[in-house]
């Protein structure tokens, strides 16, 4: 992949950023497009929430385990195995992903993780993970009927309390009637400490642990061209990346869809989805940034 800026030459040090919109081709809902589910209401649960809340844990926890079948079901998208194509050939240099879903990793790349990964659930007393499976598998032991609701969830009446009142949203998340995890749903507690277990993911009201955000800064910092793939750059820990590599004298280049956050200081703006644009370059072999001025 070829970035031409003003001084017409190769990029020999591109940095990636990929986001949600490149997940959502893939079947994974996301939060900020005008389908997604802010527009229906939903707010994601907060690190303080989760913390202080067993209830929000319950809740948390209960959707999620509900939920898990359909969302490792997804398949990288045409974006994702694109993106790898350009790896093996050596026009990436470096790539980070604000997705927790690992789809890159499917497709064969292996991105620093900005905001963590759903794959890994860690204790927040002695810092313990286990892998996501074998939570599955504690939460079924512990919840052996839940088994049998999540298997009628798409072959019995929805709603009904066969089902636990779990309802299939069109986006994929899952909707669970309240009395049914407010009191019935155990979480299993860290094997080690007996301390609380999270997913390994950066919530909303957290931060980016700091030697993950130290790496992911001086990436910015040195890279010659940052191409920005399905992001809004709402959330600051993203957004601070593409302004310090701005800063650095980088050329800039987004494809998403909608407005994003670096739109008045990016050389480059494609208002169109990932996977339709990203193959193109492959078969190219170029990405052009236009001279401006």
């Amino acid at each position: 992949m070829r970035l031409l800026p003003s001084m017409n030459c190769h990029s020999q040090k591109l940095m990636v950023l990929t986001g949600a919109g490149l997940s959502t081709e893939s079947g994974i809902p996301d939060y900020r497009s005008p389908s997604g589910a802010y527009s229906s209401g939903f707010k994601p649960i907060t690190h303080q929430e989760f913390v202080r809340s067993s209830r929000a844990r319950r809740r948390y926890w209960a959707r999620s385990y509900a939920g898990w079948r359909r969302f490792i079901a997804a398949q990288p998208s045409a974006g994702h195995i694109a993106l790898f194509s350009l790896e093996k050939v050596g026009r990436v240099n470096f790539m980070i992903t604000q997705n927790v879903d690992r789809l890159h990793h499917r497709a064969g790349s292996n991105p620093l993780e900005l905001h963590g990964t759903v794959y890994t659930v860690v204790c927040l007393n002695c810092g313990a993970n286990l892998s996501r499976n074998s939570f599955q598998d504690k939460v079924k032991a512990l919840n052996p009927k839940w088994a049998s609701a999540i298997e009628h969830l798409e072959h019995g009446s929805p709603g009904s309390d066969k089902s636990f009142g779990m309802q299939q949203r069109p986006d994929g998340d899952i909707e669970i009637d309240e009395k049914f995890w407010e009191v019935d749903f155990t979480i299993p507690n860290c094997h080690q400490c007996g301390g609380m277990l999270k997913p390994d993911v950066v919530f909303f009201g957290d931060n980016v642990p700091k030697d993950r955000a130290d790496l992911a800064m001086e990436a910015a910092k040195s890279c010659d061209a940052f191409l920005v793939l399905g992001s809004s750059l709402m959330t600051m820990s993203a957004f601070r990346l593409v302004r310090a590599a701005y800063e650095a004298k980088a050329d800039i280049a987004i494809v998403n869809i909608g407005e994003t956050r670096a739109d008045d200081f990016t050389r480059l703006k494609i208002n169109a989805r990932v996977g339709e644009i990203l193959p193109r370059v492959v078969e190219m072999g170029c990405l052009h940034i236009p001279c401006i001025g």
